[in-house]
């Protein structure tokens, strides 16, 4: 496989500065570092884009997560090895990446479940992973980035 072109955020590499704070800001919001990276999984699974699939695979080994955690994500629903939390956390992420499915987006039902786990601090972190995420996919999945080529 060959990409199509140089990954966008390389040809304007000003890009990539606050496409990492924007990472960074995630990270500080107090919520698990191994469930982020589950989030960043399964959006990546929903947009088909290799290259983060690949690339949260790694993390979350790196992370110590189990091949179970891992292997499962795209079927939390039914997987046993899922908080609560977690659970709640991955259906926001998979409804704010689907908004224009769903008439209205996000429903009240997802978001309270979200919000009866994590504080604010908490789900901003949430959002700004599944955001940051989406705009990976829609810069690597139409260039055809190579998965583990970065």
């Amino acid at each position: 496989m060959k990409a199509r072109m140089k990954n966008p955020a390389m040809i304007l590499p000003s890009a990539m500065r606050p496409i990492q704070d924007v990472i960074k800001a995630a990270q500080s919001g107090g919520v698990d570092e191994e469930l982020l990276e589950l989030i960043h999984l399964r959006v990546s699974q929903i947009n088909g884009c290799s290259f983060c699939v690949d690339a949260g695979l790694k993390t979350l080994r790196k992370q110590g997560a189990t091949d179970e955690r891992i292997g499962l994500v795209s079927a939390w629903r039914e997987a046993p090895y899922y908080t609560d939390a977690e659970r709640a956390a991955l259906e926001l992420a998979e409804a704010v990446t689907r908004l224009a499915v769903v008439p209205g987006g996000v429903s009240d039902e997802v978001w309270d479940a979200a919000a009866d786990h994590f504080d604010e601090k908490q789900l901003a972190g949430i959002l700004l992973m599944i955001a940051v995420t989406n705009l990976f996919n829609r810069l690597n999945a139409p260039i055809r980035q190579v998965a583990g080529s970065w």
